[in-house]
């Protein structure tokens, strides 16, 4: 028996394209999401970074919170005076403003900058109304008054405008 050929039938209607159209919509979602994810991960580096920097600038201010809470433990106690970085104290309620905006260049002690920051870090002293001293008892007689002093602290990190500001009370 000899082998016949077999035809198909060619069909009368054409293709409407519609596997490119869909292809062409899959594309764009597909660019929409990853869009979506760059910006999450350039916003989460971002995170990091600020994180980071603020990190820097709060180990600078604790540095500069260390010197001069050793400065007030030292053998004398510096002179206190308007505008310099031994002050009397502040008046009650400025405080919230009073640090943000205080004159750290002029008004203030450097202490030595770590390395990645962009200032050094800079500390104030101020000193507080004296208080009777820890361990001495009011029966017995009149109790000594020890000094009161606060020591603010500013620390930068890379950015000038990253700053962190730490206080603390010390008696003697």
């Amino acid at each position: 028996m000899k082998p016949t050929a077999q035809y198909f039938p060619i069909p009368q209607h054409r293709q409407s394209g519609m596997a490119l159209i869909t292809g062409l919509i899959f594309m764009v979602v597909l660019t929409l999401l990853a869009l979506a994810a760059m910006r999450t991960t350039t916003l989460e580096e971002r995170m990091s970074g600020n994180a980071s920097d603020r990190d820097l600038a709060f180990q600078a201010a604790e540095a500069a919170l260390r010197a001069g809470e050793q400065a007030v433990s030292g053998a004398t106690t510096p002179a206190f005076a308007l505008g310099t970085a031994y002050t009397p104290r502040i008046a009650a309620g400025t405080l919230s403003t009073y640090w943000p905006t205080h004159p750290w260049a002029t008004q203030s002690v450097a202490v030595w900058q770590p390395a990645g920051t962009s200032a050094a870090p800079r500390f104030v002293i101020e000193e507080m109304p004296a208080t009777a001293c820890a361990g001495g008892s009011l029966a017995v007689g009149p109790t000594p008054e020890c000094g009161v002093y606060r020591v603010t602290a500013r620390g930068v990190g890379r950015s000038a405008n990253t700053m962190v500001i730490l206080q603390a009370v010390y008696q003697r």
